[in-house]
């Protein structure tokens, strides 16, 4: 197809990792293991609350939802990173592009506002513990986790109709190993992509930072609660039904300043896409080992569901 003088792209070239030759059986190998024992660690959680009836509560619920949408979430983007990483001929094409960002950024703000939920969760349980059951039914949490699923539906595809809709002349060189948005609008061409990259990076930080004002919020009245326990047991046995939640906050919400609140001051290519890492393959392998390790209640439950009759005499 011809628009002026320039040929519309019809397909994408994902440089990736192909900027570290040397390095790239490595990383294949690095990020295949990081990728199974993602799955495994979300796959042994959902198994463990699904068999725990102790675990049929809000929280847990949450929290399966939650490894849910992580495990989506790597599936859409490591696989192809991981066949890339063997293969000579990185291309994509428009649609696949198209879909792979939509996915993407479904699965991961359905993830950020499933993080919200999981906090409102723990300041109902910690400072209105008489109201739980009420605020927290079964009807109420199937509609807050049918909502983080819309909402991050709606993310998707705001983002990817914005981006896609504007023209790609040429060069089709993505400089990551992704179809991720910034490199993307590099690529387009027209006066309109100023205006579309302001608004697409306003509503994404907009949204990241209404769930991250939500949760401390959340977190602010959580403390005051907790301050006012009168025994050292009962602040430290209500502040352990937060600590896993609030090291994965922490942790998911740093790695995504570091890619959204960066300086724009000029830096290497090859940068960009090692800190694309951070928020694609190290945060979702953390997070099943935060909340395994993190939460007393659910590691006793592991421990129990899958070790119980290899070593009955250490449970």
């Amino acid at each position: 197809m011809q628009r002026g003088n320039f040929s519309v792209v019809t397909e994408f070239i994902l440089v990736g990792f192909s900027t570290f030759p040397h390095l790239q059986l490595m990383f294949f190998l690095l990020f295949l293991l990081m990728y199974l024992f993602t799955l495994l660690g979300n796959l042994i959680i959902m198994a463990t609350v699904w068999s725990e009836r102790g675990l049929h509560t809000p929280m847990y619920l949450f929290l399966c939802t939650l490894s849910i949408s992580e495990i989506l979430y790597t599936l859409v983007i490591i696989p192809r990173l991981l066949a890339d990483l063997l293969s000579i001929r990185h291309a994509i094409t428009f649609a696949a592009c198209a879909s792979q960002m939509f996915f993407s950024f479904t699965f991961g703000f359905t993830h950020s506002f499933l993080l919200t939920v999981m906090g409102y969760d723990r300041y109902v349980a910690i400072c209105h513990p008489l109201h739980y059951n009420v605020l927290m039914s079964p009807r109420g949490c199937t509609c807050l986790v049918a909502w983080s699923w819309v909402g991050g539906s709606v993310m998707g595809l705001v983002v990817t109709m914005a981006v896609f809709h504007l023209t790609f002349c040429g060069p089709n060189e993505v400089h990551h190993f992704a179809c991720h948005m910034p490199p993307l609008l590099k690529l387009a061409c027209g006066t309109d992509v100023p205006i579309v990259a302001l608004g697409v990076g306003l509503v994404c930080i907009s949204a990241l930072l209404g769930c991250f004002l939500l949760i401390f919020l959340s977190y602010a009245f959580i403390v005051t609660a907790i301050l006012k326990i009168p025994s050292a047991e009962g602040r430290h046995k209500a502040f352990s039904t937060c600590a896993s939640h609030l090291t994965v906050v922490v942790v998911h919400y740093g790695f995504a300043s570091v890619i959204y609140f960066k300086p724009k001051a000029p830096q290497s290519l090859e940068r960009d896409t090692l800190m694309g890492i951070t928020y694609t393959i190290l945060t979702p392998f953390l997070s099943p080992i935060i909340f395994s390790l993190r939460n007393k209640e659910l590691k006793t439950a592991i421990k129990k569901t899958f070790f119980s009759k290899v070593y009955p005499e250490k449970i």
